[in-house]
């Protein structure tokens, strides 16, 4: 694995996912590996799970770990080609991603989109600008469209929680919020969803349909208790809509789940990334239930960066002995 940008970059998801699930059960057993290398973490956006489990997950690994808030300690940085730079942008990527692959082995970047732009934010500008400069490989802690790391985490819980021979059924429902959100984890999430097994549905009200280029051949379904008929998971998620981009049309209906609404499922279990608006996005009661888990999703969140990470440094062992 050169970089981990999307599902797209992973030869085989089923594989990793079983892989990331296996070092669980001895997750320091690797720590040689990335001995004398260094990862270097950037956030251009707020984190905690990510930034957190991505630094451990380097120093399991062995790594050292250097993490910079762009956003605040960092110069102002310009993404464009040719920019003629007499405005407010001090330092062109060009240059940073020059000086951060020398000092680190493997760049991380989160990157949030502006949700004004629609062409600006899909064409994941930021994302490729940095992969297009930087000598050493790249790995997103969340672009202006998607999450794999989350999404990784979220597909090893499902593994983890499913022994039954036959494929589960899991939906994805939107739920409120009192501001707009990315759409990245669930793009994300609907792209992992269907290079596994599963039976799939995303629900939604009307207006927020996501990017068709995330959900071409996925069960779409407005009616969320239709949906939620004969669940085993249940991944609650809150996104602005696509069409008019990033805006919060007027829902009608209650989307916010309920133990009441959970009783049509096949006593499914709740997932959710976090950060979450307590009883606004999910109650108490369902947060904080027998049937969440969101625990092992943040749990989680380690060890699929862990063997991300873990398939980078081995990527760079065998191509090093190949051109020695």
């Amino acid at each position: 694995m050169k970089n981990f940008t999307s599902v797209h970059d992973v030869k085989d998801p089923v594989s990793l996912i079983r892989e990331a699930i296996s070092l669980k059960k001895d997750p320091w057993k690797n720590v040689g590996l990335g001995k004398n290398k260094t990862l270097g973490l950037i956030f251009l956006n707020p984190s905690l799970r990510t930034r957190l489990s991505s630094q451990k997950a380097g120093q399991m690994l062995g790594m050292n770990t250097i993490v910079m808030n762009m956003d605040k300690e960092g110069w102002a940085l310009e993404w464009t080609d040719g920019a003629i730079m007499n405005a407010n942008k001090t330092e062109h990527i060009k240059d940073a991603a020059m000086v951060l692959s020398t000092y680190c082995d493997i760049i991380g970047m989160r990157c949030f989109p502006t949700l004004t732009d629609r062409e600006a934010d899909y064409s994941e500008h930021v994302m490729k600008q940095l992969i297009k400069y930087s000598a050493v490989p790249v790995v997103s802690l969340e672009s202006a469209t998607v999450h794999p790391l989350q999404s990784l985490a979220d597909c090893m819980s499902i593994f983890e929680k499913w022994n039954k021979p036959q494929k589960p059924k899991v939906v994805l429902t939107w739920a409120p919020h009192v501001k707009a959100l990315p759409q990245a984890v669930s793009n994300s999430f609907s792209e992992w969803m269907q290079a596994i097994d599963v039976d799939f549905t995303i629900t939604h009200p009307k207006g927020y349909k996501l990017s068709p280029e995330f959900i071409k051949g996925v069960q779409i379904e407005n009616e969320q208790e239709k949906a939620l008929k004969d669940a085993d998971f249940v991944y609650v998620k809150n996104w602005s809509a696509y069409e008019p981009y990033g805006q919060m049309p007027t829902v009608e209906k209650n989307w916010l789940l309920s133990e009441q609404k959970m009783k049509i499922t096949n006593n499914a279990y709740v997932m959710h990334c976090l950060p979450v608006r307590r009883n606004v996005e999910l109650p108490d009661e369902l947060l904080d239930g027998s049937r969440s888990l969101i625990p092992l999703q943040a749990e989680n969140r380690l060890y699929a960066a862990v063997a991300v990470l873990k398939k980078i440094l081995e990527t760079k062992l065998q191509l090093h002995a190949k051109h020695a």
